[in-house]
C-alpha cells in the first residue's frame, strides 16, 4: 500500500503478545481490526479495553476453525486487506526428552504451520477478489534461522514456514497481494507459557515493526534478525531461490487474481 487508508486488518492470536501489540496501534491509527483466539474471556477481557475492536473465538489448529473464521471473515469483512497469521504456541522440550503423546507435536506443528498455510489458501481468494491493494503477512522466528535445540519442533516448524513465504511471495508477485515475512527474535511474551518470558520488549518491537508492515518490505526483522550480517544472509539466499525458481514451470496468480500457466 502506498497511502495510509484505514485498513481491514485480522490477526490470528491477537488476545496477547506480538498480536496484541500490532491490534492495539493498528486501532490506534484508525483501522478496523479483528483477532482471534482460542480463549473466550481474554478476548473479551481485550474487547472491554479496547473500544472498537472485533474478536471471534475459535481453535486455528484444526481444519474445522479455520474454515469457520475464514466463512466468518467472508460474510463480514469483504474488504479484508491485511492478514497477520501470527498465532503459535512454543512447547519448550527437547528431543530426546519428549515423551508426549504425538497429540501435542502434532497440534503445535497444526499452529505453527498448517494454520498459516490453509488460511492463506482460504483467505487469498477473498483478499484477491476485491481489487484493492492488500498484505499477507507470515510471523516465524529467529528460530527458523537458528535452530533452537530447547524447542526444536516450533524451530522446525518455523522455518518450513518460511520456506513456504518465500515461495507464497513468488505465486503473487505479478497480484496486488503483497507477502511479508515477520521474523521476530525473542520476544518477552508468553509464548511458551507463563514464567517463561524472555527477549526483547514487546512493545519496542511492536513499535519498531508496525510501520513496516505495509507490504513494501518482504521480510522485517528486529535486533539480532536485522542485523546487517543476517539481511546479507538473506538476500544471499533470495538471489539463489531466484535463479532456481524458473527451473521448472510452474502456474502463478495473475494480475487479476485468477491461476495463470
Amino acid at each position: 500500500m502506498t497511502t495510509r487508508d484505514r485498513r481491514t486488518v485480522l490477526i490470528t492470536g491477537g488476545g496477547s503478545g506480538i498480536g496484541l501489540g500490532l491490534a492495539e496501534r493498528h486501532l490506534a491509527a484508525g483501522d478496523r481490526v479483528m483477532i482471534t483466539g482460542r480463549n473466550p474471556e481474554r478476548l473479551a477481557a481485550v474487547a472491554g479495553q479496547m473500544l472498537g475492536i472485533e474478536t471471534f473465538t475459535n481453535d486455528i489448529g484444526t481444519p474445522r476453525g479455520r474454515q469457520e473464521l475464514a466463512h466468518h471473515i467472508q460474510r463480514t469483512m469483504p474488504y479484508l486487506d491485511l492478514l497477520i497469521n501470527n498465532a503459535g504456541i512454543q512447547r519448550r522440550v527437547g528431543i530426546a526428552s519428549d515423551h508426549s503423546p504425538w497429540e501435542e507435536a502434532q497440534y503445535e506443528i497444526d499452529i505453527l504451520f498448517a494454520a498459516p498455510v490453509h488460511l492463506g489458501r482460504l483467505l487469498i481468494p477473498h483478499m484477491l477478489a476485491h481489487g484493492r491493494p492488500g498484505v499477507l503477512v507470515n510471523v516465524t522466528s529467529g528460530g527458523a534461522f537458528f535452530p533452537q535445540p530447547f524447542a526444536p519442533l516450533y524451530s522446525a516448524a518455523k522455518a518450513a514456514l518460511h520456506n513456504y513465504t518465500v515461495n507464497l511471495r513468488h505465486a503473487l508477485k505479478a497480484t496486488p497481494l503483497r507477502v511479508v515475512e515477520l521474523i521476530p527474535p525473542a520476544v518477552a511474551t508468553e509464548l511458551a507459557g507463563p514464567g517463561r518470558t524472555h527477549g526483547a520488549d514487546p512493545d519496542e518491537f511492536c513499535d519498531a515493526v508496525f510501520p513496516l508492515l505495509d507490504g513494501s518490505h518482504p521480510e522485517v526483522g528486529f535486533g539480532p534478525t536485522a542485523t546487517d550480517d543476517f539481511t546479507e544472509r538473506r538476500a544471499a539466499e533470495q538471489r539463489t531461490f531466484d535463479t532456481v525458481s524458473h527451473r521448472f514451470d510452474v502456474p502463478m496468480f495473475g494480475a487479476d487474481g485468477r491461476v495463470a500457466a
